[in-house]
């Protein structure tokens, strides 16, 4: 296990500081402010705290209401809003300097046989044939050294790898609106920290990355990297469908159906690499172009 993998994994062991209630931290992100998968990694992490083990997350849908200040500790107030015999429900509110900057409900259930279809995965190359962020962002000898370098710190943790070009290897081409990630932890989760829950919140964390990259293509923008189109993430839904490990492949299938109005929206499907349907993911986000 690499470092940054450590440091990731003790950026989600919240410190419990009373019932119901934890504190967290923040960690480098690619533009100054705090990563949105992060915080939405967190939430849940202080939501499955307050669950049972056998129970875990099968849908989360959450908002981002301010933008997060890294330097400062996030507290998370957890709600137990039903405790059923089969689900559970939890509420979870971010609060930095006395306001909230994020707003996530849960929904954890015991495990059910039942119906079972899926949508088939769609075509995708072996990652292992596919460049790491290290081997592949140098050739975008365009994009500021500082941005590289922030990049690829905030993706240290996790082995992300592009399908096709990025959206800023593809400025001024606009493409259809889809993209396809794979991507896993930089190493492996085993003993004490092996836990279900943990591979779930590290998909939430990895879930916000690359998700409007679509929006992107569609318009042949770069985005964040390069500072053609000023963004940030407004709401984030997540339904888990099957069990996954998040230090194994996992391919993210993303596209856009529609950006108006200041606003991209992207929809996904998670596969694992044998082809099972793992999560479902929606997410809105501000797109605006500088003026």
């Amino acid at each position: 296990m690499n470092k940054a993998l450590e440091a990731l994994l003790d950026l989600l062991d919240l410190e419990q500081i009373e019932e119901d209630i934890f504190r967290g931290v923040s960690r480098s992100a690619i533009v100054p402010r705090v990563f949105g998968g992060q915080v939405a990694a967190q939430a849940l992490v202080a939501a499955g705290r307050t669950v049972p083990g056998d129970r875990l997350p099968h849908s989360l849908h959450a908002y981002f209401l301010r933008l997060g200040d890294p330097d400062a500790p996030i507290v998370y107030t957890v709600d137990r809003i039903r405790d059923g015999r089969s689900f559970t429900t939890r509420r979870v509110v971010a609060i930095q300097h006395g306001q909230p900057i994020f707003h996530l409900s849960a929904s954890f259930q015991t495990y059910e046989e039942g119906l079972e279809h899926q949508a088939p995965m769609p075509p995708a190359p072996d990652p292992e044939t596919l460049p790491t962020a290290a081997q592949m962002l140098p050739k975008y000898d365009f994009l500021d050294s500082g941005v590289v370098d922030r990049m690829l710190e905030a993706r240290a943790a996790v082995d992300l790898r592009y399908v096709d070009a990025p959206p800023y290897g593809s400025i001024g081409e606009p493409r259809e609106p889809r993209s396809q990630v794979w991507f896993r932890t930089n190493g492996k989760l085993d003993g004490a920290i092996d836990e279900p829950l943990l591979h779930v919140c590290l998909a939430t964390y990895v879930s916000d990355m690359t998700l409007l990259d679509s929006v992107l293509l569609a318009h042949g923008r770069g985005g964040w990297a390069t500072g053609d189109v000023v963004g940030a993430s407004l709401d984030h839904a997540m339904w888990f469908h099957r069990p996954f490990r998040a230090d194994e492949w996992l391919l993210y299938d993303q596209e856009s159906p529609s950006a108006s109005g200041g606003r991209g929206l992207g929809q996904a499907r998670i596969y694992t690499q044998d082809g099972r349907l793992a999560i479902s993911v929606i997410q809105e986000g501000v797109v605006r172009v500088p003026r």
